[in-house]
């Protein structure tokens, strides 16, 4: 095993600002190891000095630390109960100019998907979804919005008809979609948050966290919301201390701001 992972782990933070005490640490050391062996380095000072000098190197880091697994509509009954029930009630209480934060978007898909879904019930010109992710690779690769069969395997037939356009085996989305989704690049365990969001989606994401981190991040959340918003998480989590962080259970996977 290499060693000195302290060390390792603050010199990854004044190059990148990305804080790896916030991850789980068997996990994550053991992702960076097999990377580092893979690039058939056996320190860890050795590879912070190819990082730091081979840009392509230092984005595959990058991309490699942050978990880049996402589809459209994944958890589809989910998708039908933020539909259903959450989107009416938001537009009720704060009318069609929803402000909507798809946090650690990844490739694009869950925003895009945001989009799509809320076109149903306003106008995309109403439309506004900022999405943000920690790596640069997956934010241009959304911005691309090119995708495989797989991903959008949970679209419904009306949208996918309408707004994606097959290119060889890939669908292309939409420009129409596109320009309702503002995507930049943001840390959440350091960068200021948006405020004001009446919904967040923030999926499958902080399971990699430590529970201080999570801690935070969720009292951040509840922090930048307005009083009545939602925050959608994923089926792969759990907020135990809701009550604790401000909010009231709604659904399995939908907690409401005090």
């Amino acid at each position: 095993m290499l060693d000195n992972y302290e060390k390792f782990k603050k010199d990854v933070y004044v190059l990148t600002k990305i804080d790896l005490n916030c991850y789980k640490e068997k996990q994550m050391r053991r992702r960076i190891d097999t990377l580092i062996n893979k690039n058939g380095i056996t320190s860890y000072d050795a590879y912070v000095d190819l990082i730091k000098k081979d840009k392509e190197k230092f984005e595959q880091f990058v991309n490699f630390l942050t978990i880049n697994v996402s589809e459209f509509y994944r958890n589809p009954e989910q998708w039908k109960i933020l539909e259903g029930e959450v989107f009416p009630k938001l537009i009720k209480t704060y009318g069609k100019n929803l402000k909507v934060w798809s946090a650690a978007c990844s490739t694009g898909d869950e925003p895009y998907s945001l989009v799509m879904a809320l076109s149903r019930q306003i106008p995309l010109a109403n439309i506004k979804v900022i999405a943000t992710d920690i790596d640069k690779q997956v934010l241009d690769k959304a911005r691309m919005g090119l995708y495989n069969e797989k991903s959008i395997a949970n679209v419904p037939k009306d949208l996918k008809d309408k707004y994606f356009k097959k290119i060889g085996t890939s669908y292309q989305i939409s420009d129409e979609i596109k320009r309702r989704v503002e995507f930049k690049e943001h840390n959440l365990l350091k960068d200021p948050y948006p405020t004001g969001c009446n919904l967040i989606v923030c999926r499958n994401v902080v399971i990699y966290f430590t529970e201080e981190a999570k801690d935070e991040i969720y009292k951040k959340f509840n922090q930048c919301m307005t009083k009545g918003g939602v925050l959608f998480i994923g089926s792969t989590e759990q907020i135990m201390n809701y009550k604790e962080l401000g909010f009231v259970r709604d659904k399995s996977f939908f907690f409401e701001k005090e």
